[in-house]
């Protein structure tokens, strides 16, 4: 099982919301309907929402992309300015890239002499600021039937990216612990231990922990 003395996490911190599969693909359906008197909103919020839910990144790091952090070709991201102040590079699924591509081309015809370097511009031309996110964003929960109950936020994404990832490692029966250090230089953190406050245990990651242990599957 994961040692919790090497993954501690404080109670004060309030569980995130861990969206399942069908939920996510009504958000991201959601954030095409979004605004419909400006398209230019639900063209940017589409692939920004995909890759904080396909890459785990930050909201802020998303946000801070230049048009050159992002080789479209490789399907490579340079991210800068993180939290620890260290870049680092994050490569991106193929089908992430898709979207990526084709919202640039997009982009690039509506705003072909861009206000700034940004890669994920606003209505107006100019990047796309942590507000705006956020207000398209809870437009976008809204439409989705999301905000009932308990309120969604950007930065919950990367809570189900780290869980999606162990729950793989766990079918896959692999050695989560060993693989942490992995996943926690992947979302940039300075220590694996750091990564504790995105892991969190949902019903489905809990069952599979639960039965290797009773299986003597090792470490889960």
């Amino acid at each position: 099982m994961l040692d919790s003395k090497a993954l501690p996490r404080s109670r004060a911190i309030p569980p995130p919301r861990i969206l399942s599969d069908d939920e996510l693909g009504s958000l991201v359906t959601a954030c095409r309907s979004v605004s419909p008197g400006y398209p230019a909103r639900a063209m940017v919020l589409t692939p920004l929402v995909g890759l904080l839910a396909s890459t785990g990144l930050r909201s802020g790091e998303a946000l801070r992309l230049d048009r050159a952090d992002v080789d479209l070709a490789g399907g490579v991201l340079q991210i800068r300015k993180t939290k620890f102040r260290k870049d680092r590079l994050v490569p991106v699924h193929s089908t992430t890239l898709d979207a990526l591509r084709d919202y640039a081309r997009q982009r690039n015809s509506i705003f072909p002499l861009p206000k700034d370097a940004a890669f994920f511009l606003s209505s107006r031309g100019n990047r796309l600021s942590p507000t705006g996110l956020r207000q398209a964003f809870a437009a976008a929960c809204r439409i989705a039937g999301l905000d009932r109950n308990r309120s969604l936020r950007p930065h919950d994404l990367r809570h189900r990216f780290a869980v999606t990832r162990l729950a793989i490692w766990h079918r896959e029966k692999e050695d989560v612990q060993a693989l942490l250090p992995l996943l926690a230089t992947y979302l940039g953190h300075a220590r694996y231990s750091d990564t504790a406050y995105y892991v969190t245990a949902t019903a489905d990651l809990l069952g599979m922990a639960a039965a290797r242990a009773f299986a003597g599957g090792g470490v889960t």
